[in-house]
């Protein structure tokens, strides 16, 4: 029978290959980890449902349903909407990657799967959030704007508004920090880090959807260097 401790992070591991499934969890679980695994899409919504994980590795290329609905549903589900996203892939074309982060992909790893690298950019991710809890203000009201780092929740003139993770730290970034211009780099190492080697135009895509939701009041594009939050009161 498994032994869970409630102290260890959760893990689900998404893979239709079952050796990748087993060299993953035996990785992680040796690390310190609790898993549990699915080798299927629909398997891995119903998985994640009971199982509330702190973390999916999900790989794209799935039965039944592919890794990238299967992202974009978890972003949806309450329980995993602020959840750790990590998508694994065997594919190299761009628009691969940047369709993982227009659902909320916090990282995005090549294969084959190094399983000592992949458990130190997990425990980079677990250890960054705990020192972002420990930097922030639990909650800003700008304008319309009602942003709450509890509970990653956005409300929007009153209307409360559903943000994927990043897309949420990347607005708290912003606004924590007033007409102060960063460039893309700057942004995807504030956000998604050091560790995580992704796509400069992922900033773009989530400054879009962003902005899709609360207008283009609060942050504005500087030509030529990259972004800052600007908003005048009326």
């Amino acid at each position: 029978m498994e032994n869970l401790n409630t102290n260890k992070p959760k893990i689900l591991v998404v893979d239709d290959d079952a050796d990748i499934i087993d060299l993953l969890a035996y990785n992680l679980e040796k690390s310190g980890y609790q898993v549990q695994t699915a080798a299927n899409g629909l398997d891995a919504l119903s998985i994640a449902q009971s199982f509330v994980p702190d973390l999916i590795l999900l790989d794209i290329m799935l039965p039944k349903l592919d890794g990238v609905e299967v992202g974009r549903r978890l972003r949806e589900m309450p329980e995993t909407k602020d959840k750790y996203l990590v998508f694994l892939t065997a594919r190299l074309e761009e628009y691969s990657e940047v369709a993982a982060f227009e659902v909320g992909a916090d990282d995005y790893i090549i294969k084959p799967i190094r399983p000592r690298a992949l458990v130190s950019r997990i425990q980079a991710l677990f250890r960054r959030d705990k020192e972002k809890n420990g930097q922030v203000q639990n909650s800003l009201k700008i304008g319309d704007i009602w942003i709450d780092r509890e509970s990653y929740t956005v409300t929007f003139k009153d209307e409360l508004l559903p943000f994927p993770k990043k897309e949420f730290e990347l607005l708290y970034f912003l606004a924590q920090n007033p007409d102060k211009v960063f460039s893309r780099d700057e942004l995807l190492q504030a956000i998604w880090g050091e560790d995580v080697y992704i796509l400069s135009r992922t900033v773009d895509v989530h400054i879009r959807k962003i902005r899709e939701k609360i207008g283009e009041d609060y942050i504005k594009t500087i030509k030529g260097v990259g972004y800052k939050w600007s908003w005048t009161p009326s």
